[in-house]
Parts: C-alpha cells; sequence; structure tokens
C-alpha cells in the first residue's frame, strides 16, 4: 500500500515465495531489496531476474543430484585432461566426445590401454560432459557388476535392477574384462548390453585389447553376442605409451620444489593453486 514501509510490502511477497517453493526467487529478491542500485531498473527487467535466478539454481540442484546419482569414481573433467602426454590420445576427438552427441545418437564408446594411461580419468570425464548436457550416467566397475547381478538375483532384486541400468543413458563399465568371464558372467552381460543397443550409450574401460575380448567372453556364441552389439556403433579410444604413474614418479624425483610448488598433474589430481583432487593415471 502507498506509503507503508517496504518491508510491509514485500514480507508477504517473500512469505509467498517461500510457500511455492522459489528459493531462487526469494534470495534475488532480499539481494535486489539490499542494493539501491536496483531500483533505477523497470518492473519487468527485475522480474526476469528473479525468473532466471530461480531457473538457474533449479539446473544447478538438478545437476548436483544427477552428479551424485551416477557415483562416477572420479571427479574428472575434460578441461582438466593432460593432452601433453604422448599416448594416442587426440584433443579433437575427445572435445567431440565432449559434445556427447554420440550419447543422443546411442553410440557406444570403448576405451582401452595398459593401466595408468587414463581410462578411468577419461571415461569419467566423458560421462561427467554427458550429465551437464542432461543425461543419466552410472558408474559400475566391470567386477562388482557381476557382484550385484548375484545379489540382485538371490535377493528377487534383479528385475528392478536390470531396468534401473536399461533406463541410464549413459551406463561406464570400468576395467571390463579384468578376468576372463565364466559362462553365467559372459550371459549376464549379454543382457545387459541387449537392453541398451540402440536404445542407450555405453562407456567401456578395458585394459585388454579388443582383439582379445572373445577369448575373455568364454562361450564363442555368447561372446559373439556380446561383441556384435557392444560393437554395431562404437567410437573407440586406444591408448598407448608410458604409464602416466611411472612418468609422474619420474618427474617428482627430478625435481627439488616444495609440494606447493607440485606441477599439475592428472595422476596426483592437483595443480598449482587448487586443494586436492582425485587424478586420472588410470
Amino acid at each position: 500500500m502507498k506509503g507503508e514501509p517496504p518491508n510491509m510490502l514485500t514480507t508477504p511477497t517473500i512469505d509467498g515465495l517461500h510457500a511455492l517453493r522459489l528459493a531462487g526467487m526469494v534470495r534475488a529478491l532480499l539481494e535486489q531489496r539490499e542494493h539501491p542500485d536496483y531500483d533505477a531498473l523497470g518492473f519487468e527487467e527485475r522480474l526476469g531476474m528473479l525468473v532466471d535466478r530461480e531457473l538457474t539454481e533449479r539446473q544447478n540442484r538438478r545437476l548436483d543430484r544427477m552428479l551424485k546419482a551416477a557415483h562416477l569414481r572420479l571427479s574428472a573433467r575434460i578441461e582438466d585432461i593432460d593432452f601433453s602426454q604422448p599416448r594416442g590420445l587426440e584433443r579433437a576427438a575427445v572435445l567431440s566426445l565432449a559434445e556427447s552427441h554420440w550419447v543422443g545418437a546411442h553410440h557406444s564408446l570403448v576405451i582401452v590401454g595398459a593401466t595408468g594411461l587414463g581410462k578411468t580419468y577419461i571415461g569419467c570425464a566423458l560421462a561427467n560432459a554427458a550429465v551437464r548436457r542432461g543425461y543419466s550416467a552410472l558408474y559400475l566397475r566391470g567386477p562388482r557388476l557381476h557382484d550385484e547381478i548375484a545379489l540382485a538375483r538371490a535377493d528377487g532384486r534383479l528385475p528392478r535392477l536390470m531396468a534401473t541400468w536399461a533406463r541410464t543413458d549413459v551406463l561406464l563399465v570400468d576395467d571390463f574384462l579384468l578376468r576372463p568371464l565364466g559362462p553365467d558372467q559372459a550371459a549376464d552381460v549379454l543382457e545387459v548390453i541387449e537392453d541398451r543397443v540402440g536404445l542407450r550409450s555405453t562407456i567401456v574401460t578395458s585394459q585388454l585389447p579388443v582383439s582379445l575380448w572373445h577369448e575373455a567372453l568364454g562361450e564363442p556364441t555368447v561372446a559373439d553376442g556380446i561383441l556384435d552389439r557392444l560393437l554395431e556403433a562404437v567410437h573407440r579410444i586406444e591408448l598407448s605409451g608410458e604409464s602416466m604413474r611411472r612418468t609422474a614418479k619420474s618427474r617428482t624425483s627430478r625435481q627439488d620444489s616444495s609440494p606447493a610448488q607440485t606441477v599439475e598433474s592428472e595422476v596426483d589430481g592437483r595443480r598449482p593453486g587448487r586443494g586436492p583432487r582425485r587424478g586420472e593415471g588410470r
């Protein structure tokens, strides 16, 4: 009402925004009240800023939920990948994959190479990029995938578990074929892949070259089925070279600097001026 103090006018509005669960708009409105510069803006401009704040905060909360639900092993980001290390990693190819068009097309991605070359980090970074573009993701270690299936089968949760995995836009299976699979395990993998082919995307990392997968999958008919589906529309990253862990250790041993001067490394996960970050050397 004209002539009443500003607080008298805005308190009911703030209460109403709280009731509507528009906390972002509440915070933005309170900021506008505290800064006289906003008085020069028109009503629609100020209202638009309130709406933008609410949308931004909701998007950020949704992103946080999706990243937590993904259970990514590493907090990896595309911008932190080290392309200077000679390991057969092409910057243009990785940046193109980071656009996540392959996820929209329901393609698969295979990352192979010896231990210590950063397979897990790259896989997690690409899954992270997909989540930031609105796709759901889930990280699973290959050996534990079979344990989860066995437990779910024993307590009657298997159909629900398989349905959850089938709905996930990007399923990251890390350390695939770390050891050869038995017949039942291979059959389970076939079911997981069958639910996803042409409908969802799968990232697979493995120390084993793709040419040796058929033998490691065991029973030839099942192996044929898995590889035919998984490799039908696939992007490949084949890493080679010296382990990044060994390179980092060698580099550290040659340096006479303090911990605060540590050179940036995906392996130890540190950057100058940053706190610890879980790193890439997988």
